[in-house]
């Protein structure tokens, strides 16, 4: 059966976010993710985990300036020594929290720039190696231009390829079904072919972003898929509620915690 991780930075928004721990496991919730926790002491967020026994999914590096404008900086030329900084920074996150898989953003890039796939290249590896001496897993998600326009790794097939050449243990696909939807299409059979290099599923509705629950996808469908292809890890609730969180998780119900 999947393990749902609520991911708090879009749902439980009714609380303030060090609140959101113990409302996502009120609801049943047994994991958690977010976008970022750097606002906050690493000590709090471990706190809040052990206060409500929650397991640590997910959580990105830091994003470099995300108030400017930045959504990574993995792709951006002149950024490595930021980015071997901020790999220590979250590293202290991930110490306390436990958590087992870190995201890095590629950021607003031109894919024709010269410089990027070098650069890009470069924080890949470093990082996937600096989180190896942790024992955690980096992951790459691909991610769609209509949420995020210009962001330089959004096409699956060129994450792909660079997991699969640089052939490193701990580098993985954050597989966003969403992203995945807009994109590409073709869902399952992608499920199937990639599941060998997938650390993380994320979901959430076509095309409005809510709830798992309608529109153009058959997550009941996809949920029993994921159990067939023997998936073992978290699968991350990233999605805006349509009104108040609570209100939303119907769908949730056959894998909440009692």
């Amino acid at each position: 059966m999947p393990v749902f991780a609520a991911n708090l930075s879009m749902m439980f928004n009714e609380w303030p976010f060090l609140d959101r721990f113990t409302a996502a496991a009120d609801a049943g919730f047994t994991a958690v993710e977010y976008l970022f926790p750097y606002e906050f002491p690493p000590e709090a967020i471990s706190e809040r985990l052990v206060r409500n026994n929650l397991q640590q999914a997910l959580f990105n590096l830091p994003p470099g300036d995300w108030a400017a404008g930045e959504r990574g900086i993995a792709a951006l030329p002149g950024r490595f020594d930021a980015l071997k900084s901020d790999v220590e920074r979250a590293l202290d996150y991930a110490l306390a929290t436990g958590v087992k898989r870190l995201h890095l953003m590629a950021g607003i890039a031109d894919p024709h720039d010269e410089t990027a796939p070098s650069c890009y290249r470069r924080s890949v590896t470093y990082t996937a190696g600096q989180l190896a001496e942790a024992g955690i897993d980096l992951l790459l998600e691909p991610i769609n231009g209509r949420n995020m326009p210009g962001y330089y790794l959004n096409d699956f097939s060129t994450a792909e390829e660079l997991i699969t050449e640089l052939d490193l243990p701990n580098l993985k696909l954050q597989f966003d079904i969403y992203h995945r939807q807009i994109m590409h299409g073709d869902v399952a059979m992608a499920l199937r072919r990639l599941m060998p290099i997938v650390g993380h599923i994320q979901i959430a509705s076509v095309p409005s972003r809510h709830e798992p629950d309608g529109e153009e996808l058959n997550y009941p469908y996809l949920f029993g898929e994921i159990d067939r292809l023997d998936y073992g890890g978290f699968i991350g609730c990233e999605y805006i509620p349509r009104a108040k969180t609570l209100d939303g998780l119907n769908w949730f119900e056959p894998f909440r915690r009692s």
